[in-house]
């Protein structure tokens, strides 16, 4: 699956790139010793393309992850990118039916706060960061927008998917148990490549690779690049058959 990821990567990178030449750019902000960039205009595409690279980079650490049998942080992270997944279809349906709701303009707002009002002193700092509920961007993705679609199925469907992942993120018991087999069954913590569910981790990073093209062919089709929009459906279409899984992926296509 190398290959085939590897190529899917160098796709996302370049369709990335133009994504991100088609906005406003990012400006120096000069600091009291150092200096930062920031997007001015803390806009919704602007927000599309960040998130976009973190899924791209986070693709590449679950690879990497998965290789070296780190199947718990593997999972941790696959949790995150379904995130932010789902915070680019968010962002994207928005702009593609022109629907922005409060949730947008607070998923906005709360994006782009820096992290401390006072530069000089993290501490002194009073202001908090707050979160549109995860919840309220999933009914809005799942939407019947005449696709015939099932929201509350498609909302509880990510729900137990986000519950799973969820346990190796705040490193639950049951999650944790899975490090422990062997005969005699032991805790494996240096060599657990030989996992009995390293299968299963192998696998799963399809559908992240899956999920992630889809990503961008939503992100293309709000940036208006229809052309763009219409290779990147071809080529996620042809990356389903070359996976050998066509049947499997078509079944949670977004298309």
């Amino acid at each position: 699956m190398d290959a085939l990821y590897n190529s899917a990567l160098e796709v996302m990178d370049q369709c990335f790139e133009i994504l991100a030449q088609s906005i406003e750019q990012p400006c120096r902000i000069e600091k009291k010793n150092s200096f930062d960039y920031r997007y001015k205009e803390q806009s919704y595409h602007q927000a599309i393309i960040q998130k976009l690279a973190r899924i791209v980079t986070g693709l590449q650490a679950l690879n990497l992850l998965s290789k070296a049998g780190l199947y718990q942080d593997q999972a941790a992270l696959q949790r995150l990118q379904d995130e932010f997944c789902e915070d680019v279809k968010f962002l994207s349906d928005g702009i593609k039916h022109n629907d922005f709701t409060e949730h947008h303009k607070d998923y906005l707002k709360f994006f782009f706060q820096e992290e401390f009002d006072d530069p000089d002193s993290a501490i002194n700092s009073t202001q908090k960061r707050g979160m549109v509920p995860r919840q309220k961007i999933r009914a809005y993705i799942t939407k019947d927008r005449g696709n015939n679609g099932c929201q509350s199925k498609n909302v509880e469907v990510s729900r137990t998917i986000s519950k799973l992942y969820s346990g190796y993120v705040h490193s639950a018991s049951p999650q944790i148990m899975d490090m422990y087999y062997g005969n005699p069954p032991k805790f494996h913590l240096l060599e657990t490549i030989n996992s009995p569910l390293r299968q299963v981790y192998t696998d799963d990073i399809l559908n992240y690779f899956w999920r992630a093209l889809w990503a961008f062919v939503d992100s293309a089709e709000a940036f208006g690049h229809c052309e763009l929009c219409d290779e990147l459906i071809k080529y996620t279409r042809g990356f389903a058959r070359n996976s050998g899984h066509e049947n499997e992926l078509r079944d949670t296509s977004q298309d």
